[in-house]
């Protein structure tokens, strides 16, 4: 049985990701991201100004009259959520925690790509594969995912994208549309991440809280890093301190937006202090734009 409150919390989500999907990314997701090609769908007579080179000349011989070649875009898309659920993402300074926005983010792409007919996989991880759905098709599907995703709770704490991402080449043998949504506060990871997106078509989500950018002004702060319990003390009344956090946090934005670009890799970088619909309309315009 499903808790009460996961279950209503289940149907808002689901309520509000449709509207947005109806109203704001009806198209969009259809439009950027497309199937694996053509392929063959029938033989029909030759009409005054089909292409020469569409004749099947096997058919035209054993009937004697000129057929053609039609073909159909395959449309079908397998997409696969590749999500870091470590113990960073519990992190939120804001009303939601990064995990809990990931989730969101997640379901809303999730039904986009349900109302296309396309396939759904979720692939959680922490410092291991944490859990593994096979894409299948359809609302309830979707819904499972979901649920999934909402209450889930990890068994480890840290984070190891270079085994989510030697997992994901195990058991997606097809091209598929590969969402790796995490804060990446990992290394090593660069390297399997280039492998990937030369076989699926791969899209980093960061996902970042404000307060991992700015600080505020409140005096000695005890800071606990989630995964290595490492603790440390700064003082942020000092606005030396305030502005070399700062530098760090945009230095790292920037150093990651750099890679995913050198690798081909689109990005889309969600806050959780902020609406995340525009980030995903941006996303979609700037793809759309390319095609």
């Amino acid at each position: 049985m499903i808790p009460e409150e996961l279950a209503k919390k289940i149907r808002i989500l689901q309520i509000t990701t449709r509207k947005i999907v109806n109203d704001v990314l009806a198209g969009e997701y259809g439009s950027v991201f497309r199937g694996r090609g053509m392929e063959f769908d029938e033989v029909r007579e030759y009409m005054p100004g089909d292409e020469i080179r569409t004749i099947d000349w096997n058919v035209t011989a054993r009937t004697g009259i000129p057929y053609v070649k039609r073909f159909v875009e395959e449309r079908e898309l397998t997409v696969i959520f590749l999500v870091d659920l470590s113990a960073s993402g519990t992190f939120g300074s804001v009303k939601k925690l990064k995990n809990e926005v990931a989730a969101e983010l997640c379901s809303l792409l999730a039904f986009s790509a349900v109302k296309n007919n396309d396939k759904v996989g979720l692939i959680v991880f922490t410092d291991q594969i944490e859990m593994f759905i096979p894409p299948k098709k359809g609302t309830q599907h979707v819904l499972r995912v979901i649920r999934e995703l909402l209450n889930f709770k990890p068994r480890q704490a840290s984070t190891d994208i270079v085994g989510a991402l030697d997992y994901l080449g195990k058991v997606t043998k097809k091209k598929a549309v590969v969402f790796l949504v995490s804060d990446f506060q990992a290394e090593g990871f660069e390297k399997s991440m280039r492998v990937i997106a030369r076989r699926h078509d791969l899209v980093a989500v960061t996902v970042v809280d404000p307060r991992e950018v700015n600080l505020p002004n409140v005096g000695l702060l005890e800071l606990e890093d989630a995964e290595t319990g490492e603790i440390i003390l700064i003082d942020t009344s000092s606005g030396t301190v305030r502005k070399n956090y700062e530098r760090l946090g945009r230095e790292q934005s920037a150093r990651f937006r750099e890679l995913f670009a050198s690798m081909g890799v689109d990005q889309i970088e969600v806050k959780t202090d902020k609406d995340y619909v525009p980030s995903l309309v941006k996303f979609f315009k700037a793809r759309e734009g390319r095609y």
